[in-house]
């Protein structure tokens, strides 16, 4: 066989593995992104990043002794699905943008950031209602309590997926004042302020005993609750709450200049 058939055997070899791979995919359906691609929502302007499906130890780390009940027990939890999940907070330009769109004012805005001045600082003030409705408006929605641990740990199993002061804003560093987003080093998934400056709220119900008998298998949170779940603490907390498996409830309504939030999606096309 001449060199000249052998190559053209090769490209025919190469089409028909690229043909088929694409004939893979149903009509319609999109490749599926690479884990830690980072694209721009046109909506609301912010990146977001695809965490990839995958399987890690949620709740109470090893080692760890400020753990409480609400954090126990320490169990398996797969992460079927990819999604998307904003690399950072939301932060007040981008909620401003919603606000504008949606003809809704902004939250009173906090002392350290008057008139939302910063742009870059993160939202805070906000309720769960208001969380909800911005994700909706930006195409997706809260991350679940199971997702967001699994992107906040990034691949690691400690308490924290760093040194306390190389991540995070926390009392013993913000000067009374949340900071403007990504000043951080970032986690292994490349997502910012996972820990501190914010609390961030989830889609999920809160139950102080949800571990002792939730699904292993993308936990969807309780059916119902009087309170919603809020992660990763913030600003004006101490360490003993700057940890990832840390769980708070608060009413769905309520608000503070510690609450933020981040979104996440499935079918988000940032």
């Amino acid at each position: 066989m001449s060199s000249k058939t052998r190559c053209s055997l090769l490209v025919v070899s190469l089409l028909f593995s690229t043909l088929c791979a694409y004939a893979q995919l149903r009509p319609g359906e999109k490749e599926v992104p690479t884990a830690g691609a980072v694209r721009v929502n046109p909506k609301d302007g912010l990146k977001y990043i695809w965490i990839s499906p995958g399987t890690f130890q949620m709740g109470c780390s090893p080692g760890d002794s400020e753990c409480n009940k609400a954090e126990k027990p320490s169990h398996q939890v797969s992460i079927t699905k990819g999604f998307w999940l904003g690399q950072t907070d939301v932060t007040a330009g981008a909620y401003k943008r919603f606000a504008a769109a949606s003809s809704r004012e902004t939250p009173e805005a906090p002392d350290f950031n008057s008139g939302w001045a910063n742009v870059n600082m993160p939202i805070v003030d906000v309720s769960w209602d208001d969380a909800h409705d911005y994700c909706g408006w930006a195409g997706g929605r809260l991350p679940t309590e199971a997702e967001w641990e699994y992107a906040a740990r990034g691949g690691s199993t400690e308490a924290r997926y760093g040194n306390l002061d190389d991540i995070a804003w926390y009392a013993g560093n913000s000067a009374g004042a949340t900071h403007d987003v990504a000043q951080k080093h970032p986690n292994g998934f490349g997502l910012y302020d996972m820990l501190g400056n914010v609390w961030q709220w989830v889609s999920d119900p809160y139950d102080p005993d949800y571990y002792q008998n939730s699904p292993s298998q993308d936990p969807p949170g309780p059916s119902s609750g009087r309170l919603r779940v809020l992660r990763g603490a913030s600003w004006d907390f101490s360490p003993q709450f700057i940890r990832l498996s840390n769980r708070m409830g608060d009413t769905h309504s309520d608000w503070d200049y510690n609450f933020g939030f981040r979104c996440a999606g499935d079918a988000l096309n940032p």
